[in-house]
């Protein structure tokens, strides 16, 4: 029943193996740089490519410093730490996401409130965020937001930025400051996409990327910090075991992370990005192709959000209901074309189904009927 479109992606990668949903590919300097690597014999967490890498990623994102740590998920932590999330407090974030997210909060002995996104981003609701912030919290003396009920405190908000689509940044950052919340941007998926000419990741104090070997570009493993000056020199000391510089002496002021990314990881960093904008160019044009081939059909593509350049990480379209979401998940899976549903809301996660949330009404609508599609980059896209 879904036969034109399994053709159609078997056209886009002209092939009738086993077409994976997001692979890699390396056809730069990925060898030469790996090599040179090994030769130099610096292949663990101190190397030129490590601050190469946060080097050309700082200048490539406008980030004032960008610090390279050893997956996505440590960045995360390391950043809601800075952030100053203390156990015990709260962090707003969206339920539609991957666990990571609410992992990282957990890592501090916080808890996620779960507020609803909205449908044309597939991120965190600016407005619901505002309405369940009045309706249940208030600020102190202090100007601590607080929850009316228990006193605790709200510290920050993490939203996503959904498949590599922006959030409505600006707005969440206009109700973020209002309510004296720190907003640390989720932005693992989103490398490359642009919220009005600004790269995701450096809107709020903090934002981290993922370099998953199923991201965009990918150092195997990897993530990264994006912050400001000030912030990035605390980054970079919590991730290296909070170490203090000593010729010889080994001395720590306080509890640190060996968060660090390996020099091996990193040169396989500096290879991917240098192909960063041929990847998205290359990807954007298989969104456009996907957008083409199924106007007029059932299956309504998800769009880039106005003012956005996104990467189209994950392409995804909305199913009319849950029994045509789960047949087209079969259909293409039976015949060697990997799809995926979204992830299971969070608190539908037995470590967060009791957490506090606010109404879910747009989260649940998408948790049934998204299906994301293959978006490899391949250079037969380029034909």
């Amino acid at each position: 029943m879904f036969d034109s479109l399994i053709s159609f992606v078997r056209e886009q990668y002209r092939t009738n193996e086993f077409i994976p949903l997001h692979a890699p590919i390396f056809k730069g300097n990925e060898r030469d740089y790996v090599v040179e690597t090994i030769e130099s014999t610096f292949v663990s967490s101190v190397g030129a490519f490590v601050d190469r890498f946060e080097r050309d990623m700082s200048a490539y994102t406008g980030s004032p410093k960008a610090i390279a740590t050893v997956n996505g998920t440590a960045a995360l932590h390391a950043s809601l730490l800075l952030a100053g999330v203390k156990a015990g407090e709260l962090v707003i974030t969206q339920p539609l996401t991957f666990v990571a997210t609410c992992n990282a909060i957990a890592y501090c002995g916080a808890e996620p409130v779960f507020i609803d996104v909205d449908r044309h981003t597939l991120g965190l609701s600016p407005v619901a965020l505002d309405e369940w912030l009045h309706e249940y919290a208030n600020l102190d003396a202090d100007g601590l937001c607080r929850l009316k009920d228990s006193g605790k405190v709200v510290r920050a908000c993490l939203p996503m930025h959904t498949f590599g689509h922006p959030v409505e940044i600006d707005q969440l950052l206009a109700v973020g400051k209002r309510w004296g919340l720190i907003i640390v941007e989720d932005a693992a998926e989103s490398l490359g996409s642009l919220y009005k000419g600004q790269h995701t990741g450096t809107f709020g104090q903090l934002g981290t990327l993922s370099f998953n070997g199923n991201k965009i570009i990918t150092t195997g493993g990897g993530g990264m910090i994006l912050t400001g000056e000030e912030l990035g020199v605390k980054a970079k000391h919590l991730t290296t075991t909070a170490k203090l510089p000593h010729p010889y002496e080994y001395v720590h002021d306080e509890v640190g992370y060996n968060y660090r990314l390996p020099n091996l990881n990193a040169a396989l960093g500096c290879a991917q990005l240098e192909q960063l904008e041929g990847f998205i160019t290359l990807k954007r044009s298989l969104a456009a192709r996907y957008e083409s081939e199924l106007q007029g059909s059932e299956l309504q593509f998800f769009q880039e959000p106005k003012d956005c350049r996104s990467n189209y990480w994950l392409n995804a379209v909305v199913c009319e209901n849950r029994d045509r979401r789960d047949a087209l998940l079969k259909a293409t899976n039976d015949q060697g074309v990997m799809t995926r549903p979204i992830w299971q809301l969070m608190n539908h996660l037995p470590k967060y189904a009791t957490c506090l949330r606010g109404d879910l009404s747009n989260a649940t609508w998408l948790e049934a009927r998204i299906v994301n599609l293959p978006s490899s980059v391949t250079p037969e896209l380029s034909a």
